[in-house]
């Protein structure tokens, strides 16, 4: 979002305001605005705003992808990492998608790292999306959720030969 000044006289000094919502976002974050003018000298300016957004929580990756052939069964991981220094507590709370993947939730490093696999079983064709919700103990973010989706697809039929004909 941006607020500036309207109308600046000819050598006269204007102010510009950006603001930058960071929800969803972690980690470096890079913005740029691009800034037109009147002044033949100079139509425009690309002002970048650089900044890091920290987060009580870091998921790598924010969410999985499962991509698989039928019959076989596909495992993606999420690490979550606490940024604070108060001890990390995860529990289970909502998962959306128990007749299509499995999951289990390791503590790495004592109340600072977990690990959640998610897997899908050797199955039929399917596409899924979800979630799984985890209870924190941390006030700055109660609720923790990890978005899961796939694609499961057919096997591809065996290359049939063919025939050329020529006329």
């Amino acid at each position: 979002m941006a607020q500036y000044d309207r109308v600046i006289p000819p050598g006269g000094e204007g102010k510009i305001t950006l603001k930058v919502r960071t929800r969803g976002y972690q980690g470096k974050v890079v913005k740029s605005a691009r800034v037109y003018s009147n002044d033949p000298g100079k139509k425009s300016a690309l002002l970048r705003m650089t900044g890091i957004v920290k987060v009580p929580i870091s998921l790598n990756p924010r969410s999985v992808y499962l991509y698989g052939v039928e019959g076989q069964s596909v495992s993606r991981a999420v690490e979550i990492r606490s940024q604070l220094q108060g001890r990390l507590e995860l529990i289970p709370l909502e998962f959306n998608l128990q007749d299509k993947l499995e999951y289990t939730l390791e503590e790495i490093e004592k109340g600072r790292r977990y690990r959640v696999r998610f897997t899908s079983p050797a199955g039929p064709p399917r596409t899924f999306r979800g979630f799984l919700k985890l209870k924190t103990n941390y006030p700055q973010k109660p609720i923790l959720t990890v978005w899961a989706r796939g694609r499961i697809r057919n096997k591809a039929p065996p290359p049939q030969p063919r025939s050329i004909r020529r006329k």
